[in-house]
């Protein structure tokens, strides 16, 4: 740290006339800002995270129907239908409050979620919906028959999980106590697919933590089109370490939950692929190749699909996850061939292939160019076409209407910073961008692609929701957020500017990189600040492939740098090297050294700042979350003479605390890369913090365990470094649930006013 100036009296001189005229203006400079700035509605916590007076409105419980003319909304405990062209509501589906209180077991009147059979004869509804993990939950479900009236649950006792109508809506299956199972419902008879479902041991049709967390696989089951066969995922966890967790509840003692989390080189749960057939009740295994013994398999299978012409695909990733297969599986036998092969000398992302209905092949999104594009394949694996090309990324793909010879998707074609929406030809040409206005654009299509919800936002600009037709075309608004328009007017919210940050032999292993970082900053506008040297608060995640830096909403974390901004701070982001929108080299360049470019960069931000005169460069503080808590203790520690304050929230300290997907993946074992592991961890670099430092988790994380924060903390006591600390019980990842949030920010605010800004001081010149 540099030195501080030393705490004196100071010394006061004799005022002559032109010293006494220079304080009579800055008093009226100053009157007059007060007076400007007073104006403004001051943006406050409660209102952020306690009052909801801030929060953007959505579409809640949208959804296309089939027949392209009619979608359906969720209005409190009724079910309504819509027409897309004109907007007037046509009928209402269901009304849970219309329905008798005893019509099924357990109905208690509400729901949480809905979905529709084919045809929409029938309703599936969540009620009483708990949260497992991030994406996994519990329910009970009821089908509810639109042409009888009948409500029906769907099974007896405990709550289901993941309960999916077959293609002909005839038949649900659903997941209980890790075994699967299907209801018939013109019958009513239930089967049990499987019956050595456990708990910390075997899960049927369900997926295990790591899979949920890091390839986003819920749901492990998949109906066949001729609704004769479901396919499913079993994961065999006996073998996997557990961890457990303390809950504080009000009892004489906590409760303890324990549940299965491999991490870095331990034994991942085994994963076999199995076919169920219906009117045989046989189950087949699909037999892997390369497999010597499914037993101690060391690979993954994180999808399964079937094809137009009856065979399960199943995608399988090796530990290393830089070889990926494409397997096509005969479920009448379970012999694989292999459709399609891809390595990469770093690691692969999870890309899910796009069937063709007429069975002639499929789409799929590569890096192989250097940028994530989408290429047309036969089924003997050979490309037949380019659907997009160019150093630019597509960031998500939409589907295909086969009837036109279109495919959708969403790219960052004009920069890295914004997101279009386009169509494209199945052979390549004559793609076409069908979003509008300069921002974000996401979209959701209906089924025959005539229209799309265009979900549109920008760094100033809440979210807008627009039914779109086919070229783009608005055909009337859904939701445009005005009120909240209207409050950023009266709190006199700053605007952004986005900006670059020059990095000089930005280089890396196996290939260089050079150019600039992209930032965005918030800046005070009210007067009192003109002319000042103003701290700043930097905000970083920064892990692999993500963005910060994009010309979108940014929800409540927008008002809360609104906030900082009227306290007179300067909020300042940029995307270091190895995230996402730049193409393979700039994200994979921190491949087997998380941490090292990532905090250059944001070093190399602060000392930049540093150089602008609006900026204190010694009032600079950084704060970060998950990832971004990791980034925020590595530049505290690395960056000890530009940084003066941190927060980490639920931060990883050391990378073999962390799971086997996603740590491996980048960085693989600790015992193949030491060297990686030792340089990249917060504890090992404690005695070097110099700076304030405040370090945040929830007890009952499960993502990244409380046990990051205590070691950290073990470090710190150990090197006799002074922190701050706070913990939430029973609080996950998240740190949501109660008036946590508007805890934890009052506790950011406070300590950024007390080591930034100066608690009840004025900025100094």
């Amino acid at each position: 740290m540099r030195p501080k100036s030393a705490n004196i009296e100071p010394h006061i001189p004799h005022m002559n006339k032109h010293t006494l005229l220079r304080f009579f203006w800055l008093a009226i400079v100053l009157a007059a800002g007060l007076a400007a700035s007073s104006a403004q509605k001051p943006v406050t916590l409660e209102d952020i995270w306690s009052t909801g007076a801030l929060d953007a409105k959505t579409v809640p419980g949208f959804r296309f129907q089939d027949d392209g003319a009619h979608y359906t909304l969720l209005q409190a405990s009724r079910i309504e239908q819509y027409d897309v062209r004109t907007g007037e509501k046509t009928a209402v589906l269901f009304d849970a409050a219309a329905l008798p209180a005893a019509i099924a077991p357990g109905w208690t009147g509400t729901f949480d979620a809905y979905g529709f059979s084919a045809g929409a004869n029938k309703i599936l509804l969540a009620c009483g919906e708990e949260k497992i993990y991030r994406w996994s939950s519990r329910a009970l479900f009821f089908v509810y028959d639109l042409k009888t009236k009948k409500l029906t649950a769907l099974h007896d006792g405990a709550k289901q999980r993941y309960a999916t109508f077959s293609p002909d809506g005839s038949k649900v299956a659903y997941v209980v106590d890790n075994d699967l199972y299907y209801l018939d419902l013109p019958s009513g008879k239930t089967t049990r697919i499987t019956t050595d479902g456990r708990a910390n041991a075997i899960i049927n049709g369900a997926s295990d933590w790591v899979y949920e967390e890091e390839f986003t696989l819920a749901r492990a089951f998949e109906w066949s089109a001729d609704n004769r066969k479901i396919a499913f995922l079993r994961f065999d966890e006996r073998e996997v370490p557990q961890y457990t967790m303390e809950l504080y509840k009000g009892g004489d003692y906590p409760e303890l939950l324990t549940y299965k989390y491999p991490k870095v080189g331990e034994k991942n749960a085994i994963i076999t692929a199995q076919v169920y057939d219906l009117p045989s009740t046989r189950t087949t295994a699909v037999q892997i190749p390369g497999r010597a013994d499914a037993a101690t398999a060391d690979d993954y299978l994180p999808r399964i699909a079937w094809t137009p012409g009856g065979s399960l695909c199943v995608t399988r990733l090796n530990r290393h996850q830089n070889q990926l297969q494409l397997l096509l599986a005969d479920p009448t036998n379970g012999n694989c061939r292999t459709l399609l092969e891809e390595t990469s000398a770093c690691y692969l992302d999870l890309r899910e292939p796009v069937f063709l209905s007429d069975g002639s092949g499929f789409l799929w999104q590569s890096e192989k160019s250097g940028y994530n594009h989408i290429y047309l394949y036969d089924m003997q694996g050979r490309e037949t076409a380019a659907l997009s090309k160019g150093n630019w990324e597509v960031t998500d793909f939409y589907g295909v209407d086969e009837q036109n010879g279109l495919a959708y998707f969403q790219a960052a074609a004009e920069t890295p910073m914004r997101r279009e929406v386009y169509a494209v030809r199945l052979n390549g040409k004559h793609r076409t961008k069908i979003s509008g206005a300069p921002g974000v654009h996401s979209a959701q299509f209906s089924r025959g692609f005539d229209f799309f919800i265009d979900t549109y936002s920008a760094f100033g600009t809440p979210p807008q929701y627009a039914v779109c037709d086919r070229v783009g075309r608005v055909v009337r608004p859904l939701e445009q957020n005005a009120g909240l328009r209207d409050q950023q007017a009266e709190c006199g919210v700053a605007p952004v500017e986005f900006f670059q940050v020059p990095v000089k032999n930005a280089s890396a292993p196996g290939g260089g990189w050079s150019g600039a970082l992209n930032g965005w900053m918030i800046k005070p506008t009210a007067p009192q600040y003109a002319g000042q040297k103003l701290p700043v608060l930097m905000f970083v995640y920064g892990g692999p492939g993500s963005q910060q830096v994009l010309d979108a909403w940014k929800g409540a974390n927008y008002w809360w740098f609104q906030m900082l901004a009227q306290k007179g701070y300067l909020v300042v982001c940029v995307d270091n090297r190895g995230t996402g929108g730049r193409g393979e080299q700039f994200k994979k360049m921190t491949y087997l050294d998380l941490g090292k470019y990532e905090t250059e960069d944001q070093i190399t931000t602060a000392r930049y700042l540093g150089t602008l005169p609006f900026v204190d460069p010694e009032r600079i503080g950084i704060f970060g979350w998950s990832y971004g808590g990791y980034m925020a203790s590595l530049c505290l520690a690395k960056g000890n003479d530009v940084f003066e304050a941190g927060i980490a929230v639920a931060p990883v300290t050391h990378w073999k605390w962390y799971d086997s997907v996603y740590t491996e993946r980048y960085m693989r074992t600790e015992a193949e890369n030491p060297q990686g592991y030792a340089d990249s961890a917060p504890v090992n670099l404690a005695d070097q913090i110099q700076g304030k430092y405040l370090l945040v988790h929830g007890l009952a994380d499960d993502n990244v365990h409380f046990q990051h924060s205590a070691e950290m903390t073990n470090r710190l006591i150990a090197a006799d470094k002074p922190f701050d600390t706070m913990f939430y019980p029973n609080l996950d990842h998240g740190i949501r649930g109660g008036n946590a949030r508007l805890h934890l920010y009052h506790l950011m605010t406070r300590f950024l006013d007390e080591n930034l800004r100066g608690e009840g001081a004025v900025v100094r010149p």
